[in-house]
């Protein structure tokens, strides 16, 4: 007996899931209107002043702000409606636009570590006064698009919002390092400051990175997601009353905020099915927050292939 959980939460919830989506938008809208501008202003200021630190963060901010519009074009697709061949619609298409954005974090960090290596021998000169300037206006502005995610969307739940956010962030901390490099240069005339605060920018920018990339494979993977004991589980539905035994179980996640789960109950000849199945839903919603579930009732006249996974 195979059945799909509907019930009258479902509403509230696909509503709320619905206003936090409006607000991702938003915060991403605002992030990437200023992450273009500043990466222009970085961009030609790191020319004028003759900055690595300020052309490797334009750099960075390229990336960014190619991964934010990714990230809303993902947005963009993840509203479009399931169709025969996309069953579970185009939700997938933010984790893809996640990973893809940890991948070019990485790219970026490697170019800035390269170009790093070639101006450790031979510093050139820095306008550092104009270079701090900018990159003081480029902190601000960051600051602010981090606080627009933070605020408009949601940060810790949402995969593809967390990789915008961390472009972000590794912008602030690009900018942070452009104006210790400035200071130095200024006050010292030390100019390696330049490409030496560069690679520990770029070398925070991988930590992030790695942490996206890890978690949308771990997704992509159909991995338990990180908030689900998967023993657990399994102990809270074996241990209604008529349940015999819980095998074929799985939890994956398909886009943040959505997971999916699976099983088969062995239950006793005896037993009412209709209302294990109800409390295996209720356990299911109330203690592990999963709304999404199929759930196959079996007795133990029923035969079926053995399942290999």
């Amino acid at each position: 007996m195979g059945h799909q959980h509907h019930n009258g939460h479902d509403h509230g919830h696909q509503h709320h899931h619905d206003n936090t989506r409006e607000g991702n938008k938003k915060g991403l809208t605002i992030a990437l209107i200023i992450t273009a501008g500043i990466m222009l202003l970085e961009f030609f200021g790191g020319l004028i002043t003759n900055s690595l630190a300020l052309l490797s963060d334009s750099g960075h901010m390229l990336s960014d702000t190619s991964s934010l519009a990714l990230s809303l074009t993902a947005m963009w697709f993840a509203t479009r409606p399931a169709s025969p061949n996309k069953t579970y619609g185009f939700y997938r298409f933010e984790i893809l636009a996640a990973l893809f954005n940890g991948v070019t974090l990485f790219v970026i960090a490697a170019f800035i570590i390269n170009e790093a290596y070639e101006r450790f021998y031979n510093p050139p000169t820095v306008a550092s006064g104009s270079m701090m300037v900018i990159a003081t206006i480029g902190l601000l502005a960051n600051l602010v698009s981090a606080w627009a995610l933070i605020k408009k969307g949601d940060v810790n739940e949402n995969v593809n919002l967390r990789s915008a956010y961390l472009h972000v962030l590794g912008d602030a901390l690009g900018s942070v390092g452009a104006i210790l490099a400035g200071i130095i240069m200024y006050f010292f005339d030390w100019y390696v400051a330049d490409p030496i605060i560069s690679v520990v920018v770029a070398l925070l920018i991988l930590k992030g990175a790695w942490g996206i990339i890890k978690h949308t494979i771990h997704i992509l993977m159909e991995g338990t997601p990180a908030t689900v004991d998967l023993q657990k589980v399994k102990e809270t539905l074996e241990d209604i009353e008529g349940v015999k035994n819980v095998h074929d179980l799985h939890i994956w996640t398909i886009t943040s905020g959505l997971d999916s789960f699976s099983c088969h109950l062995l239950i006793s000849d005896e037993s009412n099915e209709q209302e294990i199945l109800q409390k295996a839903i209720r356990n299911l919603e109330e203690n592990f927050k999963i709304k999404h579930c199929t759930i196959q009732i079996e007795k133990k006249q029923l035969q079926h292939a053995k399942i290999e996974v």
